[in-house]
């Protein structure tokens, strides 16, 4: 029963729609600005979901498959089938009460602030190729080693460029320390992009055979973590350690921080041995919702 209950969080992708949820609450937090309407987590937690399982919806009559993920799919086609129009329904209704109830806010927009929302959705869109193939053919899940930083912009766009920009448009609240931001955003796009690529790693061996040019596949598992996640890191601490002290950001606050990359680091060099589906999906994933407590904690030291 517990297995079926993991299986079911973990592979039905809500634990991903979770981490959406709460990494926006953590930018929240980590800039001192309050939260967005429920609604709209709501709608970020069922966006999230779905655009996630359109990777795994298999047509019905599949053969089985040795990939557990896989597997559950094909045995769960139906429910399947079920909760994706109940999402996108969920999706499609908040998001047209937004569109009717703030159409003037959003005409009102500044440039900078309508590239930047065009841009992630987009970006999403053109990673799984959801755009009619005879409009264009483009996939850029496709394109080895750039898909992982594109999922990391995505992700980051998602959970700090989304909520202030919402914030904006609902409660007229601006960010009027752009610096601020910026730092945020790299520091979640890189910690993202880590994620992605201990990802690639999971599926080594697929991605060499359809020659699918992946960090891993391209340069090995042990040089990707040495050559690629830890410089990767570095970047995304010095931007951090940018944000902390424009913030002026007190010592325990810095150090809770700091602690999910030092454990994105010590699990990327235990990813050196082959691990199960499951754990990626707990433990990877689940770096992310460590990240978003550390940084929610942390405001507490520093601004209660």
């Amino acid at each position: 029963m517990v297995r079926k209950i993991v299986s079911f969080v973990f592979f039905a992708n809500y634990f991903v729609g979770l981490l959406a949820v709460a990494l926006s609450l953590e930018t929240m937090f980590q800039l001192r600005l309050p939260f967005n309407a429920v609604p709209y987590y709501i709608l970020i937690f069922c966006a999230t979901v779905f655009y996630y399982t359109i990777a795994y919806s298999i047509p019905p009559g599949t053969a089985f498959s040795s990939n557990p993920r896989t597997e559950w799919y094909r045995t769960h086609y139906n429910f399947t089938r079920i909760s994706q129009y109940v999402l996108f329904t969920i999706c499609a209704g908040i998001s047209g009460w937004f569109l009717i109830r703030d159409f003037t806010k959003l005409l009102h927009l500044p440039l900078a602030n309508w590239l930047l929302l065009l841009s992630i959705p987009g970006a999403a869109i053109l990673y799984y190729g959801l755009l009619p193939k005879s409009l264009i053919s483009f996939n850029l899940r496709n394109t080895g080693w750039l898909k992982a930083f594109v999922i990391g912009f995505v992700w980051a766009g998602f959970v700090n460029v989304f909520p202030i920009t919402m914030l904006r448009i609902e409660q007229g609240i601006v960010v009027h320390e752009p610096i601020f931001m910026f730092w945020l955003f790299v520091k979640n796009w890189m910690f993202c992009t880590v994620n992605a690529i201990m990802f690639d790693m999971k599926d080594y061996e697929d991605d060499a055979n359809i020659q699918l040019k992946t960090f891993a596949v391209r340069i090995g598992l042990s040089n990707t973590i040495v050559y690629v996640l830890v410089p990767l890191l570095l970047i995304g601490l010095l931007s951090f350690l940018s944000f902390a002290f424009f913030q002026r950001l007190s010592t325990p606050t810095l150090m809770l921080n700091l602690l999910p990359f030092v454990c994105l680091l010590g699990v990327a060099f235990a990813l050196q041995k082959p691990k199960s589906v499951l754990f990626y999906l707990i433990v990877i994933d689940g770096l992310l919702l460590v990240k978003a407590i550390c940084g929610i904690t942390g405001s507490f030291f520093t601004y209660h």
